[in-house]
């Protein structure tokens, strides 16, 4: 039952404020857009808790820098985007252009200053990520991208791919990494929900003038590390690190 309170609830509050969020767009400016998101995004966090019983456990604000920043976040759930966006005020977000065919949502993602960019990578793909990033820089926004370029079920993991490098890189900017375990309540795209406290960390930030393999090599080991150990302490089972996997095409 709370699984299917849960989805009713997801549509209703997506089809009506993705509405309302196509018509903000027509409006001058990022701002009546951007609210309605925000509302959108609050309103399912609090779904998420009241139908499916998924609290939220948010750790290490502290540790987040002052000014603009990368969130290099583990990607296990689609409630992921929600629960993060939901701790700022003005978040960019890296997401791939299959949100795309989806009526409508192209001109709110375009008005959000959202980066979209080919799922399939390539040259084309970095050069739209270099750009959008280099906006929402300007902009001192703060970003959120996924590493590994797709949903992980839990324990296991996919190559992390070096878009987030170039925008470290390119921009200057600290990258946070974000570590958690709500794809054991809400795995992936799944229909089916579990109740309980699922817990997003962020850690230590990365400084800036790291080479590309050992930036990669240290932001992998900290999300996947500490992705493990939230896995363990919900379930009560050990430490087991993630399997790698092999990219989906």
């Amino acid at each position: 039952m709370r699984s299917l309170a849960f989805n009713i609830a997801y549509w209703i509050l997506s089809i009506g404020y993705g509405l309302a969020a196509a018509f903000a767009a027509l409006a001058p400016g990022r701002g009546p857009t951007g609210w309605v998101i925000r509302a959108y995004v609050r309103r399912m966090v609090q779904a998420m808790a009241v139908f499916a019983g998924i609290r939220l456990d948010v750790r290490g604000r502290d540790r987040l820098p002052q000014g603009a920043f990368i969130i290099a976040s583990k990607h296990q759930s689609w409630g992921d985007g929600f629960a993060t966006y939901d701790q700022f005020d003005d978040l960019a977000f890296v997401t791939g252009d299959h949100l795309e065919k989806f009526p409508l949502l192209g001109g709110v993602l375009k008005k959000l200053g959202a980066i979209v960019v080919n799922s399939c990578g390539g040259h084309e793909a970095r050069q739209a990520l270099a750009t959008r990033a280099a906006e929402a820089k300007a902009e001192n926004r703060k970003i959120l991208i996924y590493p590994e370029g797709h949903l992980a079920p839990v324990g296991q993991k996919y190559r992390y791919r070096s878009g987030v490098w170039h925008m470290y890189r390119d921009f200057d900017m600290p990258v946070v990494p974000l570590a958690t375990n709500l794809g054991l309540f809400w795995p992936e795209e799944r229909y089916e929900k579990h109740p309980g406290t699922a817990t997003l960390e962020f850690l230590d930030p990365i400084p800036v003038g790291l080479p590309k393999e050992e930036f990669l090599t240290r932001l992998e080991a900290v999300i996947e590390a500490r992705t493990a150990e939230l896995i363990a302490q919900a379930t009560g089972k050990p430490v087991t690190p993630a399997v790698l996997m092999e990219t989906p095409s």
